[in-house]
């Protein structure tokens, strides 16, 4: 086997582990063994199981991270481009399960370089800036978009997570549900809510 086809293999046995164990939970004995190489294999390859997951991770950021932009940035509706950015999401995952576990595994903070939380960070703000037009136009604070661009993108975030798991309803209906709660819970905003149940 090559240099680069060993390193290929060693990836697609790490994602698989990763996935299913978390980075803490696989050792470099495991990822060997799973390759039927050696131990110095690995970390030649890698230097260890911090550099192969590293490198599962970057791989698998590029695809979600293409995909969602590309759905953000491809013109539209505000609807529109809320439904491709949730489709773009449940896609990914459909089509990445493994690898948007491990993604997802970053929002608790087992990964060591905070990634997939830089992504949902990094499309929250495009959001917002999305958002900031149709605020001031509808007399609402455009500071407070920032907010709520965090609130949508969570909301499609945990809802994907909890998808991965279910797998039901198909996605198209997922993402419709999900829209359907993003655009028409926009729509009824309040300029300015306040709590009611408080006294």
């Amino acid at each position: 086997m090559t240099g680069a086809a060993r390193r290929e293999q060693l990836v697609s046995v790490g994602r698989g582990l990763f996935a299913a164990k978390g980075v803490d939970g696989t050792s470099v004995e495991e990822i060997a063994g799973a390759a039927e190489v050696s131990k110095p294999v690995v970390y030649e390859h890698f230097g260890g199981k911090e550099g192969l997951y590293a490198v599962v991770v970057d791989r698998e950021l590029s695809v979600l991270t293409e995909a969602v932009t590309t759905a953000l940035t491809a013109g539209g509706t505000d609807r529109q481009i809320i439904e491709r950015a949730a489709l773009a999401l449940l896609d990914y995952i459909e089509g990445s399960p493994d690898g948007f576990r491990i993604l997802a595994r970053d929002v608790s903070g087992e990964a060591p370089s905070g990634t997939y939380s830089s992504l949902i960070s990094d499309v929250a703000t495009q959001v917002a800036h999305l958002l900031s037009e149709p605020f001031e136009q509808r007399g609402f604070d455009p500071t407070t978009a920032p907010m709520y661009a965090q609130m949508l993108v969570g909301l499609v975030s945990l809802t994907g997570q909890w998808w991965l798991e279910t797998r039901q309803p198909d996605k198209e209906s997922v993402a419709a549900h999900l829209v359907n709660l993003a655009w028409n819970g926009l729509d009824g905003l309040e300029p300015h809510p306040t709590l009611h149940g408080r006294n």
